[in-house]
């Protein structure tokens, strides 16, 4: 077993510029960093036959990242008819209105301010460009406006950043919220159960071979943080700060004020539900 088959959600390896599936290549955007790791994934989505492509979350605004997804798609042979958003983080979106620009798309989001047109995005809608076929999945958490994107030709799941290609995601409190996370989460494993889905297209991080193994995975992580969370509390203590130094003791503190924002959600959680 190497050793990327041994992590949760088996990763396919380092994170490149260029096809995942039949239907989806990755155009990296130059924005690492400690919260989006290897950088943004721009999605470029097609049927291999068609001269039509749709983009989804073009990225920061950087205008040689978002020239860099045109000119992958045009030497592909493929005109990009419409651009989609995961969900509004600027990492994800921001270069969004000057991606319209380039393309004359328009943009799809399900936050009526970050779309370009009059079509926004709902719950279960088939989308079908050239010959491609993507079904939106409702994955509130992560943030209130955040989607997935299931595309089953290729048995595959873009996630935005609700499933990572590496580690875990923070519950971005208090817009996102854990319970609302925790059942997207299981909206997604319905799909790697129901529909067949074994691979995820993440917004950051590599291609995850084991679309199950890495919900279980995330369902798993939230589960024991809660518990953990829950603990603290019943140890005395009380506020997110404090939460966050025993919890999250041995994670680097440059995380920590995203730490903070997943134990506000859990605290809240935990709360709502009478359990402190």
């Amino acid at each position: 077993m190497t050793e990327a088959a041994a992590l949760p959600g088996q990763p396919r390896g380092g994170v490149h510029s260029g096809p995942a599936t039949a239907r989806a290549v990755n155009v990296l955007a130059p924005n690492p960093s400690a919260m989006t790791l290897d950088g943004t994934n721009t999605w470029i989505l097609a049927e291999p036959d068609s001269d039509l492509a749709v983009v989804v979350d073009p990225g920061p605004l950087d205008d040689a990242h978002l020239r860099r997804v045109v000119s992958t798609a045009e030497q592909a042979g493929k005109r990009i008819a419409l651009t989609l958003l995961t969900h509004g983080h600027p990492d994800h979106a921001e270069g969004a209105g000057r991606f319209a620009e380039l393309t004359r798309t328009k943009v799809r989001a399900l936050d009526p301010a970050l779309r370009l047109g009059d079509e926004g995005l709902e719950a279960g809608e088939a989308i079908s460009v050239g010959g491609l076929e993507l079904r939106v999945v409702p994955t509130p958490g992560h943030t209130s406006d955040s989607l997935s994107f299931h595309l089953p030709a290729d048995a595959a799941v873009l996630t935005g950043d609700t499933v990572l290609g590496r580690g875990t995601t923070v519950v971005a409190h208090p817009d996102g919220r854990l319970g609302d996370y925790l059942d997207s989460l299981r909206r997604l494993r319905s799909l790697t159960v129901d529909d067949g889905v074994h691979t995820v297209l993440p917004g950051h991080g590599p291609v995850l071979e084991d679309a199950q193994g890495a919900v279980e995975y995330y369902l798993a992580h939230r589960a024991h943080r809660l518990a953990q969370v829950e603990t603290a509390v019943e140890n005395g203590y009380r506020s997110a700060p404090e939460v966050v130094a025993q919890v999250y003791a041995d994670v680097d503190r440059s995380l920590w004020p995203a730490a903070e924002l997943s134990v506000r959600a859990q605290l809240e959680y935990l709360s709502d539900h009478g359990l402190i």
